[in-house]
């Protein structure tokens, strides 16, 4: 009888792990182009859009280098909305045919941020109080990093898990030069705007730990190494060996 009952009685739904993974990584892919384009939005989308004063942050122009590297980057932001919307509605098969053209995309990404960096560094741009030589290590180390990621996530591209992960990491370790660009947040520093794109990767494991009672490896030491990363490149820009090396980049 008690083997009947328990069998009769309604036994309570067990949800599976990753249920809503769909619309979480749908979600924080609008949180990111939301951050990029309200980043961007006073010195590169406003103008463009609306009209006004075209230059950079730093007061520079519209450069040929600057416009290539910003089409790159809006492409990459457009992409990554469109890769977690075709996921979400299980179009896995488009979803991969356009893995080809992100990999393409990201190698010009890193093309067009070094040559960027490279030219904002020669006419002396960097954030008020910053020296423009030490300054680049933060966008050629994003690059860096961002390379890393991607590179992992293409070799681990049908472990579903961990490569939605790395992707997500990638897009973070570049976010920051949107975030820095936020209202009030350029004059807390580094520690400012890297802190604010910190906040997606902590969302994740968030989301993780909640949905699967554990944290998925990826976030471990991708988030850990783009966390270090941070205070290691500050440390090397102030180096002779960096001054001599970022010199040789923009003779």
């Amino acid at each position: 009888m008690t083997t009947l009952s328990s069998t009769l009685e309604p036994q309570p739904q067990v949800r599976a792990a990753g249920a809503y993974d769909r619309a979480f990584y749908s979600g924080i892919a609008i949180a990111l182009a939301l951050t990029a384009f309200g980043g961007f939005a006073r010195t590169f989308y406003g103008p463009l859009v609306i009209g006004g004063p075209r230059a950079t942050l730093s007061g520079g122009p519209w450069s040929p280098v600057v416009l290539t590297h910003a089409l790159f980057f809006t492409a990459w932001v457009v992409l990554f909305v469109a890769q977690t919307s075709l996921i979400a509605a299980r179009r896995v098969a488009v979803h991969r045919r356009l893995g080809i053209v992100g990999a393409i995309l990201a190698a010009g990404m890193v093309v067009a941020g070094f040559r960027t960096a490279v030219a904002a560094t020669a006419r002396g741009a960097a954030p008020p109080g910053a020296d423009p030589i030490a300054f680049m290590a933060v966008p050629l180390f994003d690059l860096v990093v961002f390379s890393g990621f991607i590179i992992a996530a293409l070799v681990m591209r049908r472990q579903k898990d961990a490569h939605k992960r790395l992707m997500l990491l990638a897009y973070v370790s570049i976010i920051a030069a949107a975030t820095a660009r936020l209202p009030g947040v350029i004059s807390l520093g580094p520690p400012g705007f890297f802190g604010l794109a910190m906040l997606f990767v902590i969302a994740g494991v968030v989301y993780d730990y909640a949905s699967r009672g554990r944290v998925h490896p990826v976030y471990w030491w991708g988030g850990g190494a783009l966390l270090v990363s941070v205070p290691l490149r500050l440390a090397i820009s102030t180096t002779a060996v960096w001054r001599s090396f970022a010199e040789f980049l923009i003779r």
